[in-house]
């Protein structure tokens, strides 16, 4: 199959490209497209190489990632899968996204994990090439977030808003986790119904391991 030519300049580093993933970050056959950089400094951070700058993997340009992605065009189309941006915190990275999902296949499916602690222009920009949200919300009690990420996390209610508004509940699973030595069984049930009177369904609810 033929691809049009294209030339983007548009760079951003990653700290891994990870082909081959199975039901983990969406429908079918995906890839993990990860961003480095994040605005959240969390206590058990699964990936603590987005924070530092020698946690680059690559620097690569929008034309190079595209590149990368179009070697598994054939699975995507036959599972139904597609690309997923991680990180990091990938909605820092809105104009490569955004440049990715207009040259890619239409037909690839586009899955998003992010904290959402961003401002809203971000998730206005990507929203329209999305077809799964996956939201790590950490917790809605403020001060148990902030102990947490060592922020606030007022984006992150605005942004919820946003797309509690504008996007189908259907497309947005968010992951509530019970973290050890910051929030109780108690608050996490306490997140799940502020979330679900706002309207989102889809939840998953788990559990992080101290590390040792």
């Amino acid at each position: 199959m033929l691809f049009p030519l294209f030339s983007s300049m548009s760079k951003a580093p990653l700290i891994g490209i990870c082909r081959h993933r199975l039901t983990t970050d969406g429908t079918g056959v995906t890839t993990l497209v990860a961003f480095h950089g994040c605005p959240l400094h969390c206590q058990y951070c699964l990936n603590p190489q987005c924070l530092v700058a020698e946690g680059v993997w690559r620097t690569m340009t929008v034309s190079e990632i595209l590149s990368a992605l179009l070697c598994d065009d054939l699975y995507f189309r036959a599972t139904g899968g597609g690309v997923c941006f991680g990180g990091g915190e990938p909605l820092l990275r809105s104009d490569v996204i955004c440049e990715l999902c207009q040259l890619m296949p239409a037909e690839w499916g586009v899955t998003i994990e992010t904290s959402l602690n961003v401002p809203l222009q971000h998730v206005e920009a990507v929203a329209p090439f999305i077809r799964q949200w996956i939201i790590d919300v950490k917790d809605m009690n403020p001060a148990i977030y902030r102990s947490y990420t060592g922020i606030g996390n007022e984006r992150v209610l605005q942004n919820l808003q946003w797309l509690a508004a504008h996007v189908s509940p259907e497309a947005v699973l968010i992951r509530l986790p019970l973290i050890p030595h910051y929030n109780t069984p108690a608050d996490v049930s306490l997140s799940r119904q502020k979330l679900e009177a706002s309207g989102f369904t889809h939840f998953d609810e788990l559990e992080y391991q101290q590390p040792e």
